[in-house]
């Protein structure tokens, strides 16, 4: 063998090592995985999160993926002709919208991502929140603050949902026989009727209900970040409250924060946010010292 490569050798057995302690800790863990952003839409960084989240379970992890598909249905809706609108970040969905979700998220992107996974040889099952009552839900009222004189306002988004409780039989039976379970976002109603709910907050509840020993949040950016703009490594829930609360934290990751802080609070040891656009950003958050991302840790 050429003497050039050994360097190369050294390095990748140094990553190995590097991995042994983390792999030994998570054997037989649940680890959630929200999957969502440019992850979910360029080809290669599709094929690299099928190919890491089949290693996870050769290699004796749990994992357990939920997804979106804002885009997938925002595409569809335009090409059938119906408006998307949006209050607060969330779309309004009436019933026309509702089938589109149901049948883009359920039928379409969930079995894509099945498909992705089973070709690099892993078992992946896909079902959403109606399959086995799995995940109950109810109608989300959003509520909007005015002038202190006036009464808060109550806007109807229509079929939008939030997790009511999650009944884990269902995942850890397929857990138990060697599946990877893909979880669409949508959620049943007391009386059947279906709700579309935001996947960050889907994701938590699972994983708080699965005992998840990790949650990972796959976003568009590097992970939370400071004033300044750097990257936060590790941060601990009350500090992200005060982060909130004097507006370091903005816009989209609001809701990303609250989710997060739910999760470890009620006993998810510790909630990463990663940016999906670095190829095998779950592995290199799992199973490096330094990781990619933000660690979010209970107070």
């Amino acid at each position: 063998m050429p003497n050039n490569l050994y360097p190369m050798t050294s390095t990748v057995a140094d990553i190995l090592i590097e991995a042994l302690p983390y792999i030994r800790r998570f054997y037989g863990r649940t680890i959630v995985i929200k999957y969502g952003g440019s992850a979910m839409v360029e080809e290669d960084l599709k094929e690299g999160f099928a190919r890491d989240i089949t290693l996870m379970k050769f290699i004796g992890l749990n994992p357990v993926v939920v997804h979106g598909g804002g885009p997938q249905i925002g595409s569809v809706l335009k090409k059938m002709g119906i408006d998307s609108e949006f209050v607060d970040g969330m779309r309004v969905t009436d019933g026309p919208t509702m089938d589109v979700v149901e049948m883009v998220l359920v039928g379409k992107v969930n079995k894509e991502i099945v498909a992705q996974i089973s070709q690099q040889g892993g078992k992946a099952v896909g079902l959403s929140g109606k399959d086995g009552r799995f995940i109950l839900a109810k109608k989300l009222h959003l509520v909007r603050s005015q002038a202190e004189d006036k009464p808060p306002e109550i806007i109807d988004i229509g079929m939008v949902g939030e997790v009511e409780a999650v009944n884990p039989a269902i995942i850890q039976t397929l857990e138990d026989a060697g599946f990877i379970p893909i979880i669409a976002p949508v959620g049943v109603g007391e009386s059947g009727e279906t709700y579309n709910i935001n996947a960050d907050w889907v994701a938590s509840k699972v994983a708080v209900a699965l005992n998840a020993m990790r949650l990972i949040l796959l976003t568009d950016v590097k992970g939370l970040l400071d004033r300044e703009g750097s990257l936060i490594s590790s941060i601990k829930a009350d500090v992200i409250q005060a982060m909130l609360k004097d507006g370091t934290i903005s816009e989209g990751m609001i809701p990303k924060m609250q989710c997060t802080m739910e999760a470890v609070r009620h006993g998810v040891e510790r909630v990463h946010i990663i940016d999906g656009r670095t190829p095998h950003a779950v592995l290199l958050e799992l199973f490096t010292d330094k990781g990619v991302g933000t660690e979010i840790v209970s107070e």
